[in-house]
């Protein structure tokens, strides 16, 4: 790492897997901590999360894992845990996703490694949190997103089956939330020279996306249900028809509503009663929304788009996922980025979210071969190259050649 990121210096093991603690470990590794990832003989799970693969090599596990370097240890063996206890003795950061009581069965809970490191930041990811009566369930996207109320109002309206966003957001979510609060720790740590633990879940992380519509339910004791792309509080704020496709409209606010007015050229619509107010078009939306949809599927995506920027009107097309690749603004900042893979060459990634004025992102590194770095990690902590062979031979850590996926 060219140690050029805000987060150069900070030192961070990552034993996690498949999105939620890697989403973590990818968030500080791209602002220039010195992430290891710790695996298991057979790798990360999302390893063998295939098609679709690049020359053999997991796409899921290199889009998740660039700038990390890697080490795969053997846990079951006492050598290989005693690696793992002197590499968290010199770390800043440990982010872990098993099981509750997983790492205080290998010695290696907070208790035991607070001892080694006071300054230990211990950042647990977990389905539902650390503490509670779901504190030992195991977790997943799904499950989080459904119990969050997430799924609830997701889809196209009543009636319908319960539907989740297309992404895995809980996961993902957390992953930020826990890079959020290492972060935080981690700054605390530097002035007091004391650690804590960081414990956050993808259940927590699904109530956190719940803010408009928990408002509603606080203050109703209504349900929000789905609304499809609207809005549960402003309106017109949805995908409508146009003649060859989709576009998004933020007509939400007052002003915005009578500048869409505007660009369809129906000013009778704002002397309507039905539409005057938000309050009106939210009480009136399903014929809101019939009467616009009218209007829209008259011009093209494009003419409607070239029209609504000449307004200073909200608007934008729902692209897929390859278009949203191209598009120049995803270009322009940055969010679409290259690494040179050793297998499998040139490999495109979603590049770091947030931009520094002093200090910059790094997507230096790809997502590393299992165990690629297992020498070098060891080494720097000491180890002489004798002890390290005869861990490898011990089948204790797991070195590239030595690697049998399975």
């Amino acid at each position: 790492m060219s140690g050029k990121g805000p987060l150069a210096g900070m030192k961070v093991v990552e034993l996690a897997h498949i999105m939620a603690g890697p989403a973590c470990g990818l968030m500080l590794a791209d602002m220039g901590a010195d992430v290891i990832k710790v695996e298991k003989p057979t790798g990360d799970d999302s390893r063998r999360f295939v098609p679709p693969e690049i020359a053999g090599e997991s796409a899921a596990y290199l889009m998740m894992n660039r700038n990390k370097r890697g080490i795969a240890l053997d846990l079951k063996q006492p050598e290989a845990v005693q690696a793992l206890r002197d590499l968290l003795a010199e770390a800043d950061v440990v982010i872990e996703n098993y099981r509750l009581g997983t790492m205080e069965k290998l010695g290696l809970g907070y208790e035991s490694l607070r001892e080694i490191n006071p300054r230990l930041v211990y950042c647990e990811i977990s389905g539902f949190g650390r503490t509670g009566p779901y504190a030992g369930r195991g977790g997943f996207d799904l499950i989080a997103q459904g119990m969050s109320g997430l799924m609830s109002i997701t889809g196209e309206g009543p009636g319908r089956p319960p539907v989740k966003p297309g992404a895995p957001i809980t996961d993902i979510t957390a992953g930020i939330l826990a890079a959020m609060g290492c972060c935080a720790a981690y700054a605390q740590a530097r002035a007091t020279g004391q650690g804590q633990k960081v414990d956050t879940s993808l259940f927590e992380a699904g109530i956190t996306l719940t803010y408009w519509q928990s408002a509603i339910a606080f203050a109703t004791g209504e349900t929000p249900g789905p609304v499809g792309s609207a809005h549960p509080l402003n309106a017109p704020y949805q995908a409508f028809e146009t003649r060859d496709g989709w576009i998004n409209v933020g007509a939400a606010n007052q002003q915005n509503w009578l500048r869409l007015l505007q660009v369809i050229e129906a000013p009778e619509l704002g002397e309507d009663p039905r539409f005057a107010t938000n309050r009106d078009r939210m009480q009136n939306l399903s014929a809101l929304v019939d009467l616009l949809n009218d209007y829209l599927r008259q011009r093209d995506t494009a003419d409607w788009l070239e029209r609504m920027e000449a307004q200073g009107l909200p608007a934008g097309p729902v692209l897929s996922i390859p278009e949203m690749q191209a598009d120049p603004q995803a270009l322009a900042r940055g969010m679409i980025v290259e690494t040179e893979h050793p297998v499998a060459g040139r490999v495109k990634g979603i590049g770091h979210p947030v931009k520094f004025s002093a200090a910059e992102t790094e997507t230096a590194t790809p997502a590393p071969l299992l165990g690629q770095h297992g020498r070098e990690v060891l080494g720097e902590l000491g180890y002489a190259p004798d002890k390290i062979e005869a861990l490898i031979a011990a089948g204790a850590l797991i070195c590239p050649a030595d690697t049998v996926m399975a």
